[in-house]
């Protein structure tokens, strides 16, 4: 019987990037096993491009939605995968139902709201032990409690060329100048973000010498995007809402460096090596940081940062404003050569 694994994956774009940690840890550990994620469908063109999944599958409900009919028939749909064992990324008690009415042999996932029923391989999670997001994803995949490098399970995603000349096409774009991306939103909530005046100024800095400014972003960041577009004349391409998010991880490939926020975009552009400044404000770097060699990460340090408040507390936003535009050209040009 072939050896199979399902992986229930996270909600969020930037911890589905860091999940590929633990993709690549069951893959060293089980050589021969296929890999199945279960995860939300705009994940799909994600993990497509990440060489250990062999398939996704569309979980149907929305997040933070119970949904026990649909999870028990989805989990009855799955058993005939006859899967051998599933690891369960999220912490939540509805997270392991499916794994448990597909009657998988092994279940595995950390302690958390009571699902001692439904797992059957329960981990309890050392904090100290594993202080970044990705050492715990890859932690799942060895019962042995050891020490983790990170660095030898960086994400790292894989381009489509033909879909990079298609898409080139599609938003009349060129590859005839170096290409600055910005990804000055965050789904997480304003405090994140550093402030649309310092965008502009970092865009017209490079726009003066000859750049493209391309702007990612879904379109809740549409609003950020218009008003740095305002304070550059219209000079940047704002691609905020307007590309799949397949195109969008295409497109960034072939950006000369990214400047963003902390936020899901940036693991996208760290796992696609890109030279990166990621800015940090409202929270650290000490639990998600970008997984590059070839990122450098700027903050300020001010008693109130950081306050993993989805807006200033304090209402003056100061760990973000306080950065200024010339740290981050600094850092633009020790990781591009200028």
């Amino acid at each position: 019987m072939p050896d199979k694994t399902l992986i229930i994956g996270p909600s969020w774009v930037g911890d589905m990037v860091m999940a590929q940690a633990l993709f690549k840890a069951v893959k060293l550990r089980y050589p021969e096993t296929s890999i199945d994620v279960l995860a939300p469908e705009w994940s799909r063109p994600l993990l497509e491009r990440m060489g250990e999944v062999t398939s996704s599958i569309s979980m149907p409900l929305k997040h933070g939605e119970l949904g026990m009919k649909i999870r028990y028939e989805l989990g009855v749909k799955l058993r005939k995968n006859k899967y051998t064992r599933c690891f369960v990324l999220p912490n939540s008690f509805k997270s392991a139902f499916v794994p448990f009415f597909a009657k998988i042999p092994q279940r595995v996932g950390w302690r958390g709201e009571w699902r001692y029923v439904l797992l059957n391989k329960i981990r309890l999670l050392d904090k100290k032990h594993y202080p970044l997001m990705v050492q715990r994803y890859v932690a799942l995949a060895d019962e042995k409690k050891q020490e983790i490098n990170p660095n030898l399970f960086r994400p790292s995603l894989i381009t489509q060329p033909d879909n990079i000349s298609k898409a080139l096409t599609h938003y009349h774009l060129s590859l005839s100048a170096p290409i600055l991306a910005l990804c000055p939103g965050a789904e997480f909530g304003p405090s994140k973000r550093w402030p649309e005046a310092h965008y502009a100024k970092l865009a017209n800095h490079y726009i003066a010498q000859g750049w493209q400014v391309w702007i990612f972003g879904s379109v809740k960041d549409s609003v950020v995007a218009k008003e740095i577009q305002s304070l550059t004349q219209n000079m940047c391409v704002d691609l905020t809402g307007k590309t799949a998010l397949g195109d969008a991880i295409d497109l960034m490939s072939q950006a000369k460096v990214v400047v963003t926020n902390d936020s899901g975009l940036m693991h996208i552009a760290a796992a696609l090596s890109r030279p990166l400044v990621a800015v940090y404000g409202s929270t650290s770097p000490g639990f998600t940081p970008p997984l590059s060699d070839k990122a450098i990460i700027i903050q300020e340090s001010l008693a109130c940062s950081p306050c993993f408040k989805r807006t200033c507390p304090l209402s003056h936003h100061q760990c973000m404003k306080q950065l200024g535009v010339e740290k981050v050209i600094s850092a633009v040009e020790r990781l591009v050569g200028i």
